[in-house]
């Protein structure tokens, strides 16, 4: 079922992530925004959504599971604690669910490495901002050379980290690092997140450090700028700042400004989980395989 040739979807959650996640689906050839969902009418976030024009609903997944039409998509942005819940109480409505949590319920997906497993899963995860970042350019340098160990650290600033976000702070760290183990078959993996205090508010950066053996410049250079450039189809704001390769050891730092709408430019970290998510949701779309809440999975135009 689509209307006006695109396909219905809610945003479950209307904090930082979930209202730039609103507004950039209204921008998308292949998705109609039908509900955002809170639970405070007086939210900051519910009142942008309903200044965008958008329907929101202030009984959180109650409003969407009593919404008069069914939706494609659910985009959840509320936190990994919930997020069980959500899947639960929507798995018999057919519906596919894009998670921005931390919660490691579903499928973990990065778009530019396995987005074709989206397609053939109810539940996607998109792991985390840091994930987004750092993952791409690990797995591109881990399928051609020998990394023993790999830590990152993420670095976003204080006002682009929402409430969601600081409660799931160890959900962040641990889905992160089991994340970087399973696409890049490293065992020995850390991950930190610093959110900044500094003013001006720091701009999203990644730092990832490899060791392991026989790095070549020449190589690792290629598999980066590629992994950079696969990321940039979707997220324009992704760079890579440093990258320098010794003997033993990979350093590779990636920046993220956000492309626009109504986030600051330094809070590349929304911008890119969410450029995922709708990325990934827009191939869903395309391909006729998202689920729709009367549970056949079909569509009509």
């Amino acid at each position: 079922m689509k209307r006006n040739g695109r396909l219905p979807v809610a945003v479950l959650g209307a904090g930082l992530i979930g209202v730039d996640l609103a507004e950039k689906i209204m921008r998308s050839e292949f998705l109609d925004c039908g509900l955002v969902v809170g639970r405070d009418e007086n939210t900051p976030g519910l009142r942008q959504a309903a200044d965008l024009g958008l329907p929101i609903g202030t009984r959180g997944i109650d409003s969407l599971l009593d919404a008069p039409e069914p939706f494609g998509i659910v985009f959840d942005a509320t936190n990994a604690m919930e997020h069980a819940e959500h899947a639960e109480r929507l798995s018999l409505s057919g519906v596919k669910l894009v998670d921005l949590t931390p919660s490691k319920v579903g499928r973990m997906v990065i778009p530019s490495v396995n987005a074709a497993d989206a397609l053939d899963c109810d539940d996607v995860n998109m792991i985390s901002c840091g994930g987004q970042a750092s993952i791409p350019v690990l797995h591109a340098i881990t399928r051609t050379h020998r990394v023993e160990y790999v830590e990152v650290v993420t670095t976003a600033a204080s006002p682009s980290v929402g409430r969601s976000t600081r409660l799931n702070l160890d959900e962040y760290v641990e889905t992160t690092q089991d994340a970087v183990r399973d696409f890049t078959g490293v065992k020995d993996v850390k991950a930190i997140l610093n959110i900044s205090p500094a003013r001006p508010p720091a701009t999203f950066r990644v730092a990832m450090s490899m060791l392991g053996e026989g790095f070549g410049e020449a190589s690792v250079n290629a598999a980066v700028t590629a992994a950079a450039e696969r990321v940039r189809s979707f997220v324009p704001g992704y760079r890579i700042s440093a990258c320098v390769v010794e003997e033993h050891k990979v350093f590779v730092a990636a920046e993220v400004t956000s492309s626009g709408g109504r986030i600051p430019r330094y809070a590349g970290n929304l911008d890119i989980i969410n450029s995922a998510a709708v990325h990934v949701a827009e191939q869903c779309a395309a391909a006729g395989l998202a689920g729709i809440a009367t549970g056949t999975g079909t569509e009509t135009s």
